[in-house]
This record gives structure tokens, C-alpha cells and sequence, in this order.
């Protein structure tokens, strides 16, 4: 196919050579190889040459990764893959879409934003329904953002409360055997929630709002029988949870709640046999008014970028037996 030829001025050469191609050009050989086209700087201008849809797709990236750069000053390895794997599939977005979102701020000043655009949808369907599924792969974000949104809330006056719940499935629900207290009981099985309540709230300021009440972090099974007002009501791991957990924990929701489930369908730790209420949940509920669902893929996994490449690898090989057993 015959080549064809685009340019794109740019303002600013040193950081394209610096940010974009990188150390030895690293960074410029990976975008060619991955959109197989050619890029040339020449004067002010990057030149692509290739085919034309591929062209098309090096210049909608570069375009954004220039975004974040006049934003950011500076390009992650994260955030070049991310934005190369949206332009490979096809995916023309605003990148300012997410950019310029600021969920809340941490208690050392950081902001939190939205990653991706995947992200950026979920924290859109939090402001807009009441109820809200976040479902994928582990390291999308999708329990942290949940915390931030509540605590988001809660500093602007919209929730009395926090509550945070999570099936203990390990212990079988049955703490009583455990040592110390509730708190003692409870605390191996809700680390990642105290690890981003301790992230955005720093110690002093998660400790009092504990104290005080303000903040509750709970075993599903000291919902049941309760009626939660005014509260944002975080249930995380929610794969693990029974169909009958499940409904209960729904129907708890009371006036001026909101309430975020999030889970991962992949990583059931579920007794055999047992069908996970999240999975018969997001049948059920799905184009309810006011409930919104939201699907995570690999791609807006936020962690290491081999956490994406293990993620594909289960998939595939998993898809592969599925395949055999026909």
C-alpha cells in the first residue's frame, strides 16, 4: 500500500526530542513499531509516514501526549502506553476529558484524578446515579476512587456518613474465633480500604472521624438489619458475596444514600458451587434508572504495566479452555 505523508507542527523541539522520543529515541521506535509508521522531526514539524489510517492514529497520539506534557511538564512510561493502546484500537477521545477532573485532594495536597477514560466514566456515573457497580481487574483504581468520591462527599456535606464493608470470606463471616475486638477482628480483611482512607485522610484526621463515628468500617454481616441514611456506603470485594448477601445489602440503602459496589467477577474466592451475588446483580439490575455499571478493562489498569500483560495472559489462557471443554 502506497505510503502517505502527514506533518504537525510543534512548538516546543527540545521537549518532543526529551518527553516523546526519549533516551535514544526509545520512546519514538516504540510508537513506529506499535502504529508501523515513520516519524521524522524536521524543523518544527513531525513528520509521519505511513499508511493513512495509521498516520491518523500518530498524530491523534502525539497530539495528546503533547496535551499532558504542556499540562504536566513531563510524560510517565504509564501514560504512553496508555494513550499508544488508544490510539492502536481505534479510541479518538478529548483527552482533556480526564485530565482536568479533580476528584479531591489528599492531605498532603496531591490531587486525585482520573487515569483514564475509563475512570473518568466511573467517576461521572458516581456523580450522576445512586448506586453504582465498578467491576474489573485488580489495579484499575476502582476501590480507591470509590473511598475518594465518599470522602469527596462527605467533606462537602452531601453524606453523614461513611460506611465500608467487605465480605469476609476467609473467616467465613464466623469472627467470633478471631482475637481483640471488632476492629482486631476485621482489620486483615479491609487493609486496602485503610490503606486509601489513610492515603487521603492522613492518620490524625482518619483516627478522629473513626472515633466520632464518622467513618465505619464493617463485616457484611453487620449490615444485615440495618437502615443506612444519609450515608455513602462502600461495598468492596462484592465478587465474594452470596446472591442472599447481596440483596440484603441493597436493600439497606436508605434516604440520601449512595452506595458503590465494586468487585472483580474474575477472582471469586466463593465456596464451590456457591454463585456470586455480584455476578447475579449486574444481570438483574441492569437499566435500572439510577443505577449505574460500570466495566473496567485491562487497559485501564493503573499499576505496573506487566499487571495489564498478566491480566491478558489469564484471559487467553482461560479462554483457551473454555475452547477445549466444547
Amino acid at each position: 500500500m502506497k505510503n502517505y505523508n502527514s506533518s504537525l507542527n510543534v512548538e516546543n523541539k527540545n521537549i518532543i526530542i526529551q518527553e516523546i522520543f526519549g533516551v535514544y529515541d526509545k520512546r519514538k521506535t516504540l510508537i513506529e513499531n506499535e502504529l508501523d509508521i515513520k516519524i521524522e522531526l524536521e524543523s518544527n514539524k513531525l513528520v509521519f509516514i505511513g499508511e493513512e489510517k495509521q498516520v491518523a492514529k500518530a498524530i491523534y497520539l502525539i497530539e495528546n501526549l503533547m496535551v499532558i506534557i504542556n499540562k504536566k511538564k513531563t510524560l510517565s512510561k504509564q501514560e504512553l502506553n496508555y494513550q499508544l493502546q488508544m490510539a492502536i484500537d481505534n479510541k479518538f477521545r478529548d483527552i482533556n476529558a480526564y485530565l482536568d477532573e479533580i476528584l479531591c485532594t489528599t492531605y498532603k495536597g496531591k490531587h486525585i484524578k482520573p487515569k483514564t477514560f475509563g475512570q473518568k466514566e466511573y467517576i461521572d456515573t458516581l456523580n450522576s446515579d445512586d448506586i453504582v457497580f465498578g467491576v474489573g481487574p485488580a489495579g484499575t483504581g476502582k476501590t480507591y476512587l470509590a473511598v475518594a468520591k465518599a470522602i469527596s462527599s462527605f467533606k462537602k456535606g452531601q453524606v453523614n456518613k461513611i460506611i465500608i464493608t467487605r465480605p469476609a470470606v476467609e473467616a467465613g463471616e464466623n469472627l467470633g474465633f478471631l482475637p481483640g475486638d471488632l476492629q482486631d477482628k476485621i482489620s486483615p480483611y479491609l487493609r486496602p480500604i485503610n490503606d486509601a482512607l489513610y492515603d487521603i485522610l492522613g492518620p490524625d484526621a482518619l483516627l478522629n472521624l473513626q472515633e466520632r463515628g464518622s467513618i465505619e468500617i464493617a463485616p457484611l454481616a453487620y449490615m444485615r438489619g440495618r437502615t443506612l441514611d444519609a450515608a455513602y456506603v462502600i461495598l468492596d470485594e462484592a465478587q465474594n458475596t452470596t446472591k442472599e448477601q447481596m440483596k440484603m445489602f441493597l436493600t439497606r440503602i436508605g434516604h440520601g444514600s449512595k452506595a458503590i459496589i465494586t468487585g472483580d467477577i474474575t477472582q471469586t474466592d466463593l465456596p464451590k458451587g456457591k454463585k456470586s451475588g455480584l455476578i447475579e446483580a449486574l444481570k438483574i439490575l441492569e437499566g435500572i434508572n439510577d443505577i449505574g455499571i460500570v466495566r473496567f478493562s485491562k487497559k485501564d489498569v493503573v499499576r505496573h504495566k506487566l499487571v495489564q500483560k498478566i491480566i491478558a495472559a489469564y484471559e487467553n489462557y482461560e479462554q483457551k479452555q473454555i475452547e477445549r471443554n466444547l
